[in-house]
């Protein structure tokens, strides 16, 4: 149904022939007549006192046109879908028709994550014919789902054991439990700005691995997810913090235009291709896939810079001392340049020895007379053994050690490790659960280095089995991971005690690991989420209707919803399957209400114990009283 506003733009630009081609209108001209204010449109759309009053502003008794206004408006309205030149103007993803980055949906519920395992269905069954849900808000219907939320079962895990806590430290390291997009808005509130690594392994939505939708908006809807979710890590990092995402072909290159759009696209670092494979797959259809992708942003490429690489034992095999120089091992390096002054591609210099010194054709030298009268002086050319080749620097190790090496953008399992490393380190720690899409502790090595110093805070928000936790407590960072699949318990939680315990696997030898450190975990205190899961694993008709009966009192319903109705006409229904109505209760409750916000822990309804009320407020820097001011 078209506005107001649409009824009285169509009537107006009725009178401006101008503007259409083949009775639609050519969008071009009207944005490019609007940017250059000009005088017959203007006068038009201001002489309407609607379009007046919404879409410009008065001072000093003038009336100024809030122009970028009327354009979005005008450029990404449904009512404008089908006009002319549509895709004239931008270029970039879209979904139905609109560009990706002014998509109001929120995609709150990883589906995976979030469902139980079907009726006699076995644990190696998972993902064959399990049904996915999901929900998607449109931003106007979001009222307090991205508040803060309240944090519940908080404890200290160190060397000791386990531990109450009353209160969070700047410095502690933390777990979350819950949903990684609620989550991340209840960090900002305390860690704003001050993340200075994000490192996350997402969904790669290929099909085959966890995140499926049984609808045909997979590919856009995973893209608003991942939208969603950089959004607020770029509120997170630091000024001079980046982050890096780990992604495989299918979708890595439109996460490419997606992350150029959030984070700029002159903030783009590299595309590091990752071989995570060894052997080539001989059954395969096409060709045999063994890189990842991980993309890489910085939050100001300006600023920011990586660490260099140390140096390895082969590369410092190629330095030697044929001439026993006091300053020990050397390679020779050309004294000229690719690229220099016009007065250095003439240089010319006698050494001492009476060889002269000319930069080849189409080159320059690297450095001045005054350089070359030192490095004669202190034998530091090398005119090769007979003393009659061309000339060359002798570059000491010893000058080189303390400097690194930049890191290059292939990295090689031999380098880095790959995914059957991965495996057998989690394999190794003889935990409750497996962990089928792991990664090795060397890849997470690399990226923490090159990306963060001693003590910085490091954040994967798709913590999946901890080796980013892992690998941070191990290099003495800080670290932060939320994850809400219940494996967090068997997997993650307990793979960090034996990393504080001194486990020997990974990378411990290499940096020298004698345990220590401690982590705090905490949960999202559910409200709706609770009443998902029972729903989820409703097996007949009649335990359905019992649940939903149950939670008529407890559980927050949309407003919309009709409650009477779905209690005696819908559930009650036998040409509906059960599934799909655990779909529509699941669609009925309230998604704003998944977890309970910070704004209700005086409330009575929750019973919020004193030791949970004092360490929510010192995670969020509250004094009793505070809460709702």
């Amino acid at each position: 149904m078209n506005t107001t506003i649409e009824n009285r733009l169509t009537t107006l630009f009725k009178s401006l022939p101008q503007y259409w081609e083949d009775n639609q209108l050519n969008k071009s001209k009207i944005i490019e007549a609007i940017l250059n204010y000009d005088g017959e449109l203007m006068k038009l759309l201001l002489s309407d006192d609607l379009i007046r009053s919404t879409y410009s502003i008065q001072i000093a008794g003038t009336a100024i046109f809030k122009q970028q206004e009327f354009i979005d408006y005008f450029r990404y309205k449904d009512y404008w879908d089908n006009s002319y030149t549509r895709y004239s103007n931008e270029i970039g993803l879209t979904s139905e028709g609109k560009y990706l980055k002014y998509n109001s949906d929120v995609v709150i519920d990883f589906p995976f994550k979030d469902t139980m395992l079907e009726g006699g269905m076995k644990k190696e069954e998972v993902g064959k014919n399990e049904v996915y849900y999901h929900t998607v808000l449109a931003k106007e219907e979001i009222d307090i789902m991205l508040s803060p939320k309240i944090l519940t079962n908080v404890k200290r895990y160190d060397e000791d054991g386990e531990h109450l806590v009353s209160k969070l430290e700047d410095t502690d390291n933390l777990i979350v439990k819950g949903n990684n997009l609620i989550a991340l808005y209840s960090l900002k509130e305390r860690y704003a700005g001050t993340v200075k690594l994000i490192y996350i392994d997402p969904p790669y939505n290929t099909g085959g691995d966890s995140f499926k939708y049984n609808d045909r908006f997979n590919h856009s809807t995973w893209l608003t997810f991942i939208k969603n979710r950089l959004e607020i890590a770029k509120d997170l990092l630091a000024n001079d913090g980046s982050i890096w995402i780990n992604i495989d072909d299918d979708e890595s290159h439109y996460l490419k235009v997606l992350a150029d759009e959030v984070f700029g696209r002159g903030n783009f670092i590299n595309n590091v291709v990752w071989e995570k494979k060894y052997t080539i797959a001989n059954d395969v259809k096409w060709l045999s896939d063994n890189h990842d992708h991980i993309l890489v942003y910085a939050k100001n490429k300006e600023i920011w810079r990586p660490n260099p690489l140390p140096r390895t034992q082969d590369m410092n095999s190629a330095y030697k001392n044929p001439d026993n120089h006091p300053k020990g091992p050397w390679k020779a390096t050309p004294l000229h340049a690719k690229s220099g002054s016009e007065s250095s591609a003439k240089f010319t210099y006698t050494f001492k020895n009476g060889v002269t010194f000319t930069p080849p054709a189409g080159t320059f030298s690297r450095f001045s007379k005054e350089t070359f009268k030192r490095m004669d002086e202190n034998n530091e050319i090398w005119f090769g053994k007979d003393g009659k080749a061309i000339p060359s620097r002798k570059t000491f190790l010893s000058e080189l050690k303390n400097q690194g090496t930049p890191a290059k953008t292939i990295w090689r399992f031999d380098e880095v490790g790959h995914n059957h490393e991965a495996r057998e380190e989690i394999k190794a720690l003889n935990l409750e659960e497996g962990f089928a899409t792991p990664k090795p502790e060397r890849l997470l090595q690399r990226i923490i280095h090159l990306s963060s110093n001693k003590g910085d805070i490091v954040l994967d928000f798709f913590m999946g089995s901890a080796t980013t936790q892992a690998v941070s407590l191990k290099m003495n960072r800080q670290f932060i991971g939320i994850e809400q699949m219940d494996y967090i318990n068997k997997v993650s939680i307990p793979r960090l005690k034996k990393v504080v315990n001194g486990e020997k696997g990974g990378i411990s030898k290499e940096v020298d690991w004698q345990g220590g450190g401690s982590f705090v975990y905490a949960e999202l205190l559910e409200s709706n989420k609770t009443f998902i899961r029972e729903i989820n694993k409703v097996l007949t008709e009649e335990a359905l209707l019992n649940v939903v009966n149950k939670l008529e009192d407890k559980a927050f319903f949309n407003y919309k919803v009709e409650l009477d109705k779905l209690l005696n006409e819908v559930l009650p229904s036998k040409e509906i399957s059960l599934e799909e109505k655990k779909k529509i209760v699941f669609e009925s409750l309230d998604h704003n209400q998944n977890y309970v916000a910070f704004s209700e822990i005086d409330d009575t309804l929750y019973a919020i114990s004193n030791e949970t009320k004092a360490v929510n407020y010192s995670f969020y820097s509250k004094k009793i009283g505070d809460v709702n001011e």
